[in-house]
């Protein structure tokens, strides 16, 4: 059984241009009512006297795969003052009642790369944002009418895609020519992710498996706890120091040596507190990050933990129900809950730093068109959100004041891609959007 959790996209027109400073809409007056009767309201610890202090941001020509690099630790990404809308460009299918989009674009090699909802590949030259080439990946006996998952990375000339099929595929990056196809054990959501020639992809069945990337044979396999109902999304591994570590459908997180597949530790990232329906359910979704040997990873269940990655220990943990990947940046986190709060988090032991709430509903007045935010990303001193009902967000980091709206396209419910100062969007109706 699948729950679904994204929301429905919303067509909307128009690009602004105080999204990233400058007047912002007010808030709408009265009381914020949760319909949700367990939800768990953040507050900043009290008297706290901490100053947040960022890295410098940094530029980077490449995002080659999701979450960036494959540690998906990537600190502060610089993008210049005003990223203004520089050209769109449709990619194939998007989010429908039968298919979902569930992969961010990457960038490599001066391309962009996506896949949209029934397992077309494309690459666009990342200035012009021209389509270069286009490959339909569904084998020729499957029906392509409902199709949920798969993702893309790129690395060393090729660009690798995991397959709602039960695939995954290596293409030339240049010209999209198929290198090698291999099957995996279940249908896979989540993009894979690439490290020291291995392709590590996570399946629907909660296995874990590394992959030659030379010629897609299977190295090692990991079987993890099976779980029969999840949301409808799914998270990459994240690798980094010789160590992989994969999330799962039923909460649990296990550390695997990236050359044997030998288990090194497990966790599982359940709230027991939680006692409402979706609250039970154990899935992570959000991307685990690894940064200077901490682990930082937020399970639906209503856990945020953070692990030694050498012991397997906990250093702390936090009540926080999450679909996207925390942004770690030097000694701080920045997550959104699922309750729609945007919080910054001390990562050295895990006390809330500022609380702000998001807009939970497109129809405040009567409760109706759920929001759902993902990110943040932290690019010039800015995180970055985008909503479900077509508007992207910025905030300051330090103090958690909103700074500007953007309309987008259409609804976005995954994070944008950073890369040459520009950020690349996939909406909802499989458009890629570049600001630059």
């Amino acid at each position: 059984m699948t729950v679904l959790a994204l929301a429905a996209p919303l067509v909307l027109s128009a690009c602004g241009d105080t999204w990233f400073g400058g007047t912002t809409k007010p808030p709408l007056p009265g009381t914020r009512i949760s319909v949700l009767q367990h939800e768990n309201t953040l507050k900043p610890a009290e008297k706290s006297t901490v100053e947040i202090r960022l890295p410098a941001p940094e530029p980077n020509d490449s995002w080659p795969q999701a979450g960036g690099f494959s540690h998906h630790s990537m600190q502060h990404m610089d993008i210049g003052p005003a990223p203004q809308k520089e050209w769109s460009t449709g990619v194939g299918t998007g989010t429908g009642k039968r298919t979902a989009i569930m992969a961010e674009p990457v960038v490599g090699d001066g391309r962009v790369y996506a896949v949209d909802a029934q397992g077309r590949a494309t690459a666009l030259d990342a200035r012009s944002g021209s389509t270069l080439w286009s490959v339909d990946l569904a084998p020729d006996d499957e029906d392509d009418n409902a199709i949920i998952g798969g993702g893309i990375a790129y690395d060393d000339g090729r660009v690798f895609v995991t397959t709602a099929y039960a695939e995954v595929i290596a293409l030339d990056a240049a010209t999209g020519k198929q290198q090698w196809r291999q099957k995996v054990t279940a249908p896979v959501r989540a993009a894979p992710t690439i490290n020291g020639g291995r392709v590590f992809v996570a399946t629907l069945d909660n296995k874990g498996l590394a992959l030659a990337a030379d010629d897609g044979r299977i190295l090692w396999t990991y079987a993890g706890n099976e779980e029969g109902t999840t949301v409808l999304a799914a998270a990459a591994p994240a690798v980094d120091n010789g160590v992989v570590v994969f999330p799962f459908s039923s909460g649990e997180v296990v550390a695997l040596r990236v050359d044997t597949g030998a288990p090194l530790w497990n966790d599982s990232i359940i709230a027991a507190r939680r006692t409402d329906a979706t609250g039970t359910l154990a899935t992570i979704a959000a991307r685990p990050v690894i940064d200077n040997n901490r682990l930082f990873v937020i399970g639906h269940s209503g856990l945020m933990v953070a692990i030694d990655m050498r012991t397997g220990d906990r250093a702390w943990d936090l009540e926080l129900s999450g679909l996207s990947q925390p942004w770690v940046a030097g000694d701080y986190l920045f997550a959104v809950s699922v309750d729609a709060q945007l919080i910054a988090v001390d990562a050295r032991n895990g006390k809330v730093l500022w609380v702000t709430p998001l807009p939970l509903w497109k129809n405040e007045s009567d409760k109706t068109g759920r929001i759902l935010w993902t990110g943040p990303v932290l690019a010039s001193d800015r995180l970055i959100l985008t909503g479900s009902h077509g508007e992207a967000m910025s905030v300051n980091p330090y103090s958690g004041q909103v700074l500007g709206h953007m309309e987008m396209p259409d609804g976005i419910t995954l994070p944008p891609a950073i890369a040459g100062k520009a950020l690349y969007f996939l909406s909802n109706n499989g458009d890629i959007v570049c600001l630059r």
